[in-house]
């Protein structure tokens, strides 16, 4: 576990170190696009951020490579130099795309190609765990085929779920805890030394994660892009390849050691947890294609339906919809990976349906519009506050204050409409429109 705290820790500040100079490098460059219409962000900001998690990938990669134990992965597995070969093809086309916006079918195919690339070097599902069925093995073609599909699905899930500052760094940070836990489990409580790579896979997406999530939180100093959203949707890809497709209980082990092995980890849960890492960014990129397909626009149509959009239209803040979006993206997780460990506990199914009535809660939270009692109004936000109602020269006193005077002869007073908290395009928090200039 030290040597993996360690490949974390290095990931992570060599990813935190180099930011702050590959901003740099993106304003030099002019990587900072317009404001766009779907956009939530008021000021525009400069992309590129993958530039500095490629990096941190890199030297998480090297350092792990010199490790005692960490070392046999190396030796024993091809799986990290495909994993770096297929993150680099990856990265580099993200690169581009964050400078000169290359068209989608362009980076669909480079997508493909970086999933053909760690195939040819073995990173491919060889079998599935089928519930009632058990393990079936795929022909090379199949396993080749279902390998590309679920790298282009999970880049394209974390791609599309990048749209608040902090969001995708965030979600998949936590994905990638719980499924850091899953691996390691497998690993070194049962000796499954298929289950390496994966584990190794967990921790340095972590470090990549959190080394970035500094200068990504609200308000965002720098975008990580293209370059930095399909790179992580690779690498969080490639661990669940290798865990799904390279670790087989059946042939590892017999008799009773296999049946402490089924019974402590269903063999469909190898199956299962991958998919639900990426529950919820795989879910906005199903409605967002059947959403475009329904209005008779291209898939890859950018809109301002996401999951993250509709919390702003509810309306949440930009901090509250993130934490909302980690909230569920943990829950789903997490659940799982308790599910793992002891999949007939009741407290586990109870555990979860609790938190789940909480999330519907915190969903919802906008339209209840709760307020405060008098004597708690100084200890709250002032959104949850009771509005006075104030007497009629107050309010022209109030009206003459914000209008800076009195109105001149023969002209109308302004009447201002008050404007509910948390409606979009208002507020710094939940605007998404353009930012008003105004004149100097």
């Amino acid at each position: 576990m030290r040597e993996y705290l360690l490949t974390l820790c290095v990931t992570a500040a060599v990813t935190y170190l180099l930011t702050g100079p590959v901003r740099k490098f993106a304003i030099a460059a002019g990587a900072m696009p317009e404001i766009r219409a779907r956009d939530v962000h008021r000021e525009p900001t400069p992309r590129l951020g993958g530039i500095a998690m490629f990096f941190g990938l890199c030297a998480g990669l090297l350092v792990a490579s010199h490790l005692a134990n960490l070392n046999q992965v190396f030796e024993k597995s091809n799986e990290p130099r495909a994993l770096l070969s297929g993150a680099a093809v990856i990265w580099l086309i993200g690169v581009l795309d964050d400078k000169f916006e290359i068209d989608a079918l362009i980076k669909l195919g480079a997508q493909m190609i970086a999933a053909g690339v760690m195939v040819m070097q073995g990173l491919t599902i060889l079998w599935l765990p089928i519930p009632t069925v058990g393990t079936v093995a795929l022909t090379q073609w199949q396993g080749t085929l279902l390998t590309v599909a679920l790298v282009v699905i999970t880049i394209n899930a974390v791609n599309f779920v990048d749209g608040l500052d902090g969001l995708a760094a965030g979600m998949v940070c936590i994905a990638a805890a719980a499924f850091f836990m899953y691996a390691y489990r497998i690993w070194y409580s049962y000796g499954i030394e298929a289950a390496a790579p994966a584990t190794l896979f967990a921790a340095i997406l972590m470090g990549m994660c959190v080394g970035f999530l500094p200068h990504n939180m609200h308000p965002a100093r720098i975008f990580m892009g293209d370059s930095g959203s399909m790179l992580i949707g690779l690498v969080l890809a490639a661990g669940a390849i290798s865990i799904t497709g390279q670790v087989d209980p059946d042939n590892l082990f017999g008799g009773s050691e296999r049946s402490t092995v089924h019974g402590m980890v269903p063999i469909y849960i190898p199956l299962l947890m991958p998919l639900t890492i990426i529950a919820i960014p795989a879910a906005d990129l199903i409605l967002a294609i059947v959403r475009r397909t329904w209005r008779g626009q291209s898939p890859f149509a950018a809109d301002r339906g996401h999951l993250h959009h509709r919390l702003l239209e509810v309306g949440h803040s930009h901090s509250r919809a993130v934490l909302i979006m980690y909230f569920w993206s943990a829950l789903i997780a997490f659940g799982a990976l308790a599910y793992s460990v002891n999949s007939a506990s009741m407290w586990i199914v109870l555990g979860v349906v609790f938190l789940s009535a909480i999330g519907l809660l915190l969903l919802l939270l906008p339209r209840f519009t709760p307020r405060a009692p008098r004597w708690a109004e100084s200890f709250v936000p002032p959104r949850y506050r009771r509005r006075k109602v104030l007497p009629e020269a107050e309010q022209a006193v109030a009206t003459e204050d914000t209008t800076g005077g009195v109105p001149a002869e023969g002209q109308e007073p302004e009447h201002r409409t008050p404007v509910a908290v948390g409606v979009s395009g208002v507020n710094g928090a939940t605007a998404v429109g353009p930012r008003s200039r105004t004149a100097r």
